[in-house]
């Protein structure tokens, strides 16, 4: 492999991983809270089609340039937020079982975006072509060899998501916010007995999973597909959540974590480069990042450790 080959490998690496981080870093937040949120698939699907969707219509309207990419992801925000409240609800408000929440959400998104896709779009599959962002490149870095095509030329959504980690862990590490976010995660009855408003910060632990999730589907419709469809995510939430247990519900390790199903991905993209891959059935080498998800959760099984009080449910007046 070429010097020059590593250097994009990596930049393809980032690429995958930019969505992936997004939803990893929501679904700290979420069950740091105490909320167990498997429905990041599922929000990443509603975050793509309402990007796609904002992105067509604002392009539309007449925005140019990266303001119609914008539109989308502030749309994917909002779209994430609205519909992680239907899991905050259920499994707060109502006590449902959160883990079937987070089903529901996956199932909602995966039938409800193709049909009001083919409803807005004239019975189309998708949102059709939109122009999505384009990559940045930073002066004078980006002509350094190897480092600079592997990190000084992205797209904005990927400094955006390497900001976010930063300013996540400051957050729940350097701030009273967090502390008090950890804590209904971890003692939600002790919490409570100094005045923490133990469902107000559970909901707002599960708003922001949802923002930050509706924005990791954002990417991939504005990054790599310039589309919503209904293959647009393709799992990409459940990787997301591999890599939060694996990163052990830490902004950085969830990150971490991200970055290497990253690389899982576009190694897979490399692989075919080389002719002893031809020999290899198709199938295998499109498995491979699921492949290795499952292998790493198996690994972390029994090393990471969750909130104390992940999934379970909070009653005030039974503390």
């Amino acid at each position: 492999m070429s010097w020059l080959t590593l250097g994009e490998l990596i930049h393809t690496t980032l690429v995958f991983a930019t969505a992936i981080i997004f939803a990893s870093l929501g679904g700290v937040f979420s069950e740091k809270s105490g909320v167990t949120n498997l429905g990041l698939e599922g929000l990443m699907v509603f975050g793509a089609f309402a990007a796609g969707v904002g992105g067509f219509y604002a392009e539309q309207a007449g925005l140019g340039g990266t303001s119609a990419a914008w539109v989308g992801v502030l749309s994917a925000a909002v779209f994430g937020i609205l519909v992680s409240l239907i899991h905050a609800v259920a499994s707060i408000t109502f006590k449902a079982d959160q883990v079937i929440s987070g089903i529901v959400i996956n199932f909602l998104a995966a039938g409800s975006t193709l049909y009001m896709v083919k409803l807005l779009f004239e019975g189309d599959g998708d949102t059709g072509r939109i122009q999505g962002f384009s990559e940045i490149s930073i002066p004078y870095l980006v002509d350094i060899p190897i480092a600079g095509k592997a990190f000084f030329q992205a797209y904005p959504t990927t400094y955006l998501a390497i900001l976010l980690v930063i300013i996540g862990y400051f957050t729940l590490y350097k701030t009273p916010f967090g502390l008090r976010l950890r804590s209904v995660g971890e003692h939600p009855g002790a919490a409570d007995t100094v005045g923490i408003k133990v469902n107000r910060l559970r909901y707002i632990g599960v708003m922001i999973s949802g923002a930050l999730a509706g924005i990791g589907g954002a990417t991939i419709t504005l990054t790599t597909t310039n589309m919503f469809s209904h293959n647009t995510v393709s799992g990409q939430g459940y990787i997301a959540i591999a890599a939060m247990i694996f990163g052990k519900w830490n902004p950085l390790g969830a990150f971490g974590a991200a970055v290497f199903f990253g690389f899982s991905q576009a190694i897979r993209n490399y692989v075919q480069l080389f002719a002893w891959s031809q020999s290899i059935p198709q199938e295998i080498i499109f498995m491979l990042p699921y492949l290795l998800t499952i292998i790493v959760l198996v690994a972390a099984v029994g090393r990471s450790r969750a909130p104390a009080a992940l999934g379970q449910l909070y009653d005030p007046s039974k503390r």
